[in-house]
């Protein structure tokens, strides 16, 4: 068994150190050559722990997302040779896949939309279909939102958070690449057609080579490493949360999991058929002593979700640990949020602000963080507050999300006595 472990060990070794070669500088074809037998088996997981155990060894992960399509040029012919674990239709996976399969035919629609115009670039024809397609593209945007708010959450439990970042750095390069698209497609040709030919080859190539490339990610590496670690559980939760983000192009199957049973990600309060009476609640309550008045747990939930701001908190430890459900919502909060870093909770380019940011409430320098933007038409006012308890220790941060759109319209007054 040791010289068993001795030799996997070795052989892991081996592997990041052909890692470490790579972003030293050497080429894919020399690196190939010279570990040609190592390379002939690795398996996808083998893959997503080395890239793991370089990130915990220090490895930058934005270094692992430059480097990781030559990553994959490396293992490819062994990845392709790996037999692909079966799911059935409805599990996540499944899923997935499916619309994997159904967003490579819109991209080559897409591709092929992009040609034409790019051959008579001042056709409206060509361009509005250029734009038809582009618009479809971008339902896609589910896909990668389920990975980044459902998959990811399960991943980074299990001690890989690798893919937390690097994807989700790719997802947004993707992103931007949509949106830098949509602007040239929006603005039209103009007067300088060679121009506009010009920035548009800036743009689609990489967007389209790096959606097709994420399609080789996930169903070689990602994929069956993912059904590798989580349980039936973890799969179940994540089934039961999907639909607060929807699905592109396809609908899950029926036939996972096979009693269509689904885990709640987060305990529910058990359904009565017949509301209780006051004194029954008072019997069961476990009343809280706040500093201006005692409300049971069942007031307090009621109380946040009626109010008209979303409220997350995030305690000492950076760990997002409560969000309130509001009639109305901006943002996505999954179950899976629940006990996750916020740091994984947003995009990585974003980071450093969101860091900075607590960094600076640990240390007092301010008492709010503030921000607006403008979403979908909306004007949303976004303010994160420090949170001290009465010994002056630093017990975490409140975040506070609110549509003021409809506000700001208001003029005038509108009394009381004026409601009828």
């Amino acid at each position: 068994m040791s010289e068993y472990i001795n030799n996997r060990q070795k052989r892991k070794e081996a592997l990041k150190n052909i890692i470490r070669q790579l972003h030293e500088g050497r080429t894919v074809d020399e690196v190939k050559a010279e570990f040609a037998a190592l390379l002939r088996d690795v398996g996808p997981t083998e893959i997503a722990e080395i890239e793991q155990a370089l990130i915990d060894e220090g490895l930058p992960e934005m270094e692992i997302k430059r480097l990781c399509d030559v990553h994959v040029a490396v293992f490819r012919e062994s990845l392709e040779a790996q037999q692909k674990p079966e799911t059935i239709p409805g599990h996540p996976v499944h899923t997935f896949r499916a619309e994997n399969d159904a967003a490579a035919g819109v991209l080559d629609r897409l591709q092929k939309a992009m040609e034409a115009l790019l051959q008579v670039p001042t056709d409206p024809a060509r361009l509005e279909e250029a734009r038809r397609r582009l618009a479809e593209m971008r339902e896609y945007e589910k896909h990668y939102r389920r990975k980044e708010h459902f998959l990811f959450p399960y991943l980074e439990r299990k001690g890989f958070p690798g893919p937390s970042t690097v994807m989700w750095a790719i997802h947004d390069d993707i992103r931007g690449g949509w949106k830098a698209l949509a602007a040239l497609l929006e603005a039209g040709p103009g007067e300088d057609v060679e121009d506009f030919r010009a920035r548009v080859e800036t743009v689609f190539p990489p967007m389209a080579t790096a959606i097709r490339e994420m399609f080789f990610k996930e169903e070689n590496i990602l994929f069956p490493t993912s059904l590798q670690l989580l349980t039936e559980e973890d799969w179940r939760a994540i089934r039961a949360q999907e639909a607060e983000v929807g699905y592109a192009y396809v609908q899950p199957g029926d036939q996972w999991p096979p009693e269509g049973v689904l885990v709640a990600p987060t305990p529910a309060p058990a359904s009565v058929e017949v509301a209780p009476s006051p004194e029954a609640r008072a019997l069961v309550s476990v009343l809280l002593h706040l500093d201006t008045g005692t409300l049971s747990p069942e007031e307090v939930n009621l109380i946040l979700n009626a109010l008209p701001v979303e409220v997350t908190y995030v305690d000492e430890n950076d760990t997002v640990r409560y969000f309130n459900r509001p009639r109305e919502r901006t943002f996505l909060r999954p179950p899976a949020v629940i006990g996750r870093k916020v740091q994984k909770c947003h995009p990585p380019a974003s980071l450093h602000r969101v860091q900075r940011i607590l960094d600076d409430f640990r240390a007092g320098k301010r008492d709010v963080a503030e921000f607006w933007i403008q979403m979908q038409g909306r004007f949303i006012h976004i303010r994160y507050f420090p949170l001290w308890d009465e010994w002056g220790a630093y017990r975490g941060t409140l975040e506070v999300v609110q549509d003021v759109t409809d506000i700001r319209a208001l003029q005038g007054e509108r009394r009381l006595l004026d409601e009828t």
